[in-house]
């Protein structure tokens, strides 16, 4: 953000703020979006009917993430079979999964369960804007929204979600908190499904991130995850990950001293990075996704309660949340886009 607006200007928005709008053509048609503008150079599309799921995002010129074929679609509340979720999947900064299911589609005697969830097909309802106030000097902006994944006779699941920045500073902070408002215990899952594309992410992207990891589909099968391979630079497109090739990996990421945990990107080319920050307790995985499709060019890092493990198998393995009536839960994530080399300097000391 420039210095020297004070008393030069009336307006926050001839800095930066909150913009809300309706998509009014294409598969998003009636959709609504908050365009949020940090008056750094960062912006970015928030999808108010998608969960407050985050689609668009730019700093100065660059794109930070990766679009689907799909783009913005209008939510489909029904996506719950198989992998129906994969048909309105436009990508995006990020893609909400759970809030009680994370993985593959599944059926056992607790029910069936499509890919990944239902929250990211579910609609909000917005019950707070704040604007930031260059008068009294409040910097602040936010976006505040409630979206309820529930049916009669439960599960009754609820997620608040609040979007935040700081004009003048180049972050997205996400909080959420899920609660419980049914009258018996149910299972929770949620897992931050963060999206990145070129630019940001080229050949010769460096990938961040520190931790035990194990391979989802095994170290032996697994043509990038394997011992030796240089899975933590970004390739050239890939032929064999046109159509459904793809490679993902679990990681037991390692958290600082305080208990606080960061990975992201770093693209030299550019002199761009980007972290993301997460609390181990809260978020104790993360997934690293990379599909090197022709044209379908995208990685993934995702905090989560659990790995895409599924439902089923975290069951299995005694990993399952169950949160109790009136029970709740908050996760914090932010991310900063850095291009100053002293920052990010320190981001790669911290990861090495």
């Amino acid at each position: 953000m420039l210095q020297g607006w004070k008393g030069k200007i009336s307006n926050h928005n001839q800095l930066g703020g909150i913009e809300t709008s309706i998509i009014d053509n294409g598969a998003g048609r009636g959709t609504r979006i908050a365009w949020i503008n940090t008056g750094k150079g960062l912006r970015y599309k928030v999808v108010i009917d998608r969960a407050m799921d985050i689609a668009d995002a730019f700093y100065n010129q660059h794109s930070l993430t990766w679009i689907s074929h799909a783009g913005i679609t209008a939510p489909q509340p029904f996506s719950h079979h198989g992998i129906d979720w994969l048909r309105t999947f436009g990508g995006g900064l990020l893609t909400t999964c759970g809030l009680s299911h994370v993985g593959g589609p599944e059926t056992d005697a607790f029910g069936e369960r499509g890919i990944h969830g239902l929250i990211s097909n579910t609609s909000a309802e917005i019950i707070s804007i704040q604007q930031p106030d260059l008068l009294t000097g409040n910097l602040e902006m936010s976006i505040t929204g409630i979206m309820k994944e529930t049916k009669i006779f439960g599960p009754s699941l609820e997620l608040k979600r609040t979007i935040s920045a700081t004009l003048g500073q180049p972050t997205i902070r996400i909080h959420d908190e899920v609660i419980n408002r049914g009258n018996t215990a149910t299972p929770h899952m949620i897992l931050y499904h963060f999206n990145f594309g070129w630019p940001l992410i080229d050949e010769g992207t460096d990938i961040l991130w520190k931790g035990a990891w194990q391979s989802m589909e095994g170290n032996k099968a697994n043509k990038i995850f394997a011992e030796g391979n240089d899975f933590k630079k970004c390739p050239a497109p890939i032929d064999s990950h046109s159509g459904t090739g793809e490679a993902v990996v679990a990681i037991d990421v390692t958290p600082d001293a305080k208990g606080n945990c960061i990975c992201g990107f770093n693209n030299s080319n550019v002199r761009l990075a980007l972290a993301i920050r997460f609390s181990k307790k809260q978020l104790p995985w993360l997934t690293n996704w990379q599909h090197w499709g022709k044209n379908e060019y995208v990685t993934g890092l995702e905090p989560g309660t659990n790995p895409p493990i599924g439902q089923s198998k975290a069951r299995a393995e005694n990993q399952l949340i169950h949160l109790a009536p009136g029970e709740s839960r908050s996760y914090d994530v932010e991310l900063e886009v850095l291009e100053d080399k002293k920052e990010i300097d320190k981001l790669l000391i911290g990861l090495n």
